[in-house]
């Protein structure tokens, strides 16, 4: 009797073994169908339709749009990347100095240090944007004169602040998992401070670098509170775009097939990061 209840568990204990893994990933699935690629397929479906708010639109598979919109908004889109290429040089400049004196020279205040990064963060985005209006905008009194010498245009400045945090703390943490006797022994071998960092901790650093760009990077394109605030009619980025066209003009086709291009580039860029560096850099060091 004993021996048949004992045939009868094993089967149920294998099938529950096979089913935990699907189990454990149930709710990240459902969480990534419902919020991610119905929304993306929703995108897509609106993209390729013709028509207008008052009549209606019609599923026509018009993929010409594609092209069309890529022409006509073609120099917001090359503004939007170099726009967020340049705010995310300005954050690793200021950020790899801050997280590396944090991580090594932070003391039993580390923790204090940190706060004092994400303080900011407890208020609002656009808030943060409002407050810093009178010295980042156009006219103001510090990156007003900057842009009138052609500088530093407001807007990278905006970005640039609003998201050094995302740059900082990638590195910070990759900077605080470097075994220190590592260090002490580049030391004792006569190595000097420069060649110290240069030789070992830059390239053990390595991984927070490219997840805090790629953290950096991606919501700086799409960013387009800075440019409405900070910013003027040479500043408009193609997040303005798609919010002009979704929210004012009402053509969400284009609106949506914007936001699929811009999609689209960025997906490539991280398959290729992907790729060329390995995904659990960012997992590992986020």
């Amino acid at each position: 009797m004993a021996a048949g209840v004992q045939q009868l568990a094993k089967p149920k204990t294998r099938l529950g073994k096979r089913l935990a893994p699907y189990l454990l990933i149930m709710p990240g699935g459902l969480w990534l169908l419902v919020f991610f690629l119905i929304p993306i397929v929703f995108m897509l479906s609106v993209s390729l339709q013709t028509g207008n708010l008052e009549g209606g639109f019609a599923q026509t598979w018009h993929f010409h749009r594609y092209i069309e919109v890529f022409q006509q908004y073609r120099p917001q889109m090359v503004r939007s990347f170099a726009f967020g290429t340049i705010a995310t040089a300005i954050t690793l400049l200021f950020g790899y100095p801050l997280a590396y004196w944090i991580a090594f020279h932070g003391g039993r205040h580390k923790t204090t240090f940190l706060f004092l990064l994400l303080l900011p963060f407890f208020v609002s985005f656009v808030i943060r944007t409002l407050a810093w209006q009178f010295i980042l905008a156009d006219d103001g009194i510090v990156f007003g004169t900057l842009k009138s010498w052609h500088i530093l245009p407001a807007v990278i400045s905006g970005i640039a602040y609003n998201f050094l945090p995302f740059m900082a703390l990638p590195l910070y943490v990759s900077l605080e998992r470097i075994d220190r006797r590592v260090v002490e022994a580049a030391s004792d071998l006569y190595a000097n401070k420069k060649d110290v960092f240069l030789r070992v901790i830059f390239p053990l650093s390595i991984p927070g670098v490219f997840a805090g760009i790629l953290l950096t990077f991606v919501p700086a394109v799409g960013d387009y509170v800075n440019a409405s605030i900070l910013g003027g009619t040479n500043t408009t980025m193609i997040g303005n775009i798609i919010q002009l066209e979704f929210l004012q003009n009402f053509h969400y086709p284009v609106a949506a097939a914007l936001s699929f291009i811009l999609m689209g580039i960025l997906l490539i860029g991280i398959f290729i990061y992907a790729r060329v560096l390995g995904a659990s850099s960012i997992e590992e060091y986020v």
